[in-house]
C-alpha cells in the first residue's frame, strides 16, 4: 500500500491535469487531506467555493478522474 504521501502527490498531479478547465469558471481545488481509508479531502475555493453546482463537479468530474487516476482513492470529499 501506498503511502499519504506518495497517495498525496497523485492526487495533486490529477487535480494539476484538471485544474485548468475549474479556473475557466473563476474557482480552484485544493488538495486538504487524505483519510486512512482513503477518501481524499478537498476544498473547492473562488468561484467554486459558494457555486451550487460545485457539488456536481467535486462528483461528477473531479472525484472520477482522481479514482479513476490514483488507485486507493476511495471518494473525494468537500471540507
Amino acid at each position: 500500500m501506498e503511502s499519504t504521501v506518495e497517495l498525496m502527490a497523485k492526487v495533486q498531479e490529477a487535480l494539476d491535469e484538471i485544474r485548468p478547465a475549474i479556473q475557466m469558471d473563476g474557482g480552484d481545488v485544493e488538495l486538504v487531506d487524505i483519510t486512512e481509508d482513503g477518501v481524499a479531502q478537498v476544498r473547492m475555493v473562488g468561484a467554486c467555493g459558494g457555486c451550487p453546482m460545485s457539488l456536481v463537479t467535486l462528483q461528477a468530474g473531479i472525484e472520477r478522474i482522481i479514482k479513476r487516476k490514483v488507485p486507493g482513492i476511495t471518494a473525494v470529499q468537500a471540507v
